[in-house]
């Protein structure tokens, strides 16, 4: 540590007319020699993983609202079969499970050589069958979308918790310091809101950097003082100084992780200002990369591309540019990017809304794959899919599901899963997973484990106790892994 007396000598010298040019030097000094001393305690650094990792970065897909599984990824015979026929509930999902059966209304088609049945209003996504893991054995707590949106993000839903991407921050660092190592793109507000992306008590450097917000037109959104109000040279000079009187608040007050939050996030902002907007230019682009995401260049909604689904509605456009600045993320070093699409709550218009909001990711979700593995990323990108629960098989009037936190379906790609497989099941009907039982917790497990993390060892002391990710709770499924 550089000795206290340094950074009180500028203070004093500032502070009696001596000089903001010397004191800049001198501060300029103090900061270099403390960046240098306590270079190793940086909580970005790139970390080794515990053992030998499959993945080194993740891109999530959060689906908002709660996606049927029976009418995208969890193809169910009986369901057709049974179609009108009552049922009354199980005892799981109570009177949520009674009523009549409802058909999904959308034909589902074996895809790839893995023969993978995936519904028809993902034709581009099913091009890429064999490299999915369909897990239609997921379940959670709550069939509530506030709670099972945090349990999805942070895998609890009655106390704040650390978000699944600041644990991996914790656990992984960061393999690119000019950037942040977590971004989220879109999030919604509502559902717990920042908590989703938030570090809680870990170290504030964990917490993810917001671009817009869901409902957000991605052309158009911005990340909050990003560009500088003056040269670089006096940007770095007015740093200093601030940073000067923190470090020197820290020495008198002793450890403060909200200060040494801000000491790290002006020296991240810092940096950012130059990086962060030439990683997000997609103009450096070309065409075909464009139309490969689905971007028309005209902003949200504006994409009407002819191979989307029939009467698929909406534009590519929004969700295509979430797609593209993931890969560009990844690419240049970010450890874990979140990307949001909603509403998914199918109560009602079941047949038209899941038609309409699969058409709006189905080629942005193909282009991405299709750009991760042209590029030689997705073996160790992990890509995962998924909302907070899904929908029962029993109908809400003749076109619509309800709620149901009992059996639901994710999927994964790349990273070291296997492709071209269903992991788990649902009974016949899809209500309730029987086999192979996914808790979001074992999601949890499972992707930090693909990530060379241990989600018992990864943990965190505060109040007294170790904290991890999953608690006591969570099963790694090392039979999806390749």
């Amino acid at each position: 540590m550089l000795p206290q007396v340094s950074r009180r000598a500028a203070l004093k010298s500032a502070s009696c007319g001596f000089g903001y040019l010397a004191f800049s030097a001198l501060a300029t000094e103090a900061a270099a020699a403390e960046a240098k001393a306590i270079g190793a305690a940086n909580p970005l650094a790139p970390k080794a993983p515990m053992f030998p990792a499959k993945a080194k970065r993740v891109i999530f897909m959060s689906m908002r609202g709660a996606p049927s599984h029976l009418d995208t990824f969890d193809y169910k015979p009986a369901l057709e079969k049974d179609a009108g026929k009552s049922i009354s509930g199980n005892g799981t999902l109570g009177d949520r499970n009674r009523g009549t059966l409802l058909a999904s209304p959308f034909k589902f088609i074996p895809s790839g050589q893995s023969g993978l049945p995936i519904s028809e209003v993902f034709p581009q996504l099913a091009k890429h069958a064999d490299d999915l893991c369909l897990i239609n054995s997921v379940c959670t707590d709550v069939p509530n979308h506030p709670q099972g949106f945090l349990m999805l993000h942070t895998g609890e839903f009655r106390f704040t918790r650390p978000s699944l991407g600041a644990w991996v921050l914790y656990g992984l660092g960061s393999e690119n310091q000019n950037l942040p190592g977590f971004v989220t793109i879109n999030p919604p507000a509502d559902l717990g809101g920042a908590q989703n992306y938030g570090n809680a008590f870990l170290a504030a450097a964990y917490q993810a950097t917001r671009i817009g917000e869901l409902g957000d037109n991605v052309a158009t959104a911005k990340i909050g003082n990003l560009t500088p109000a003056t040269t670089a040279d006096a940007q770095r000079r007015q740093i200093d100084l601030i940073q000067a009187m923190n470090r020197d608040l820290l020495d008198r007050g002793g450890k403060d992780r909200a200060v040494e939050g801000l000491i790290d996030s002006y020296e991240l902002g810092f940096r950012m200002q130059k990086a962060l907007p030439d990683v997000l230019d997609l103009s450096k682009e070309n065409a075909k990369t464009l139309e490969m995401y689905g971007i028309s260049g005209k902003g949200a909604g504006a994409n009407a591309k002819p191979n989307r689904p029939a009467g698929a509605g909406g534009g590519t456009d929004n969700f295509g540019r979430q797609c593209l600045m993931a890969r560009r993320l990844v690419e240049a070093g970010v450890r874990f990017v979140e990307i949001a699409h909603g509403n998914w709550d199918t109560h009602n218009g079941l047949k038209q809304r899941v038609g309409q909001l699969a058409g709006q990711i189905d080629v942005p979700i193909a282009g991405l794959l299709q750009d991760l593995k042209q590029r030689d990323l997705l073996k160790d990108t992990l890509v995962v899919w998924g909302g907070e629960f899904g929908r029962t098989p029993t109908g809400q009037g003749t076109d619509g599901r309800n709620h149901n936190s009992a059996g639901f379906s994710m999927w994964m790609a790349g990273g070291g899963v296997k492709g071209g497989i269903r992991y788990g099941e649902t009974d016949e009907h899809g209500g309730k997973a029987v086999k192979d039982k996914m808790h979001q917790h074992d999601i949890h497990a499972t992707m930090l484990h693909l990530l060379g993390l241990d989600h018992q060892k990864l943990t965190y002391r505060y109040g007294g106790r170790d904290y991890s990710l999953t608690d006591i709770h969570g099963r790694v499924a090392k039979d999806m892994m390749s």
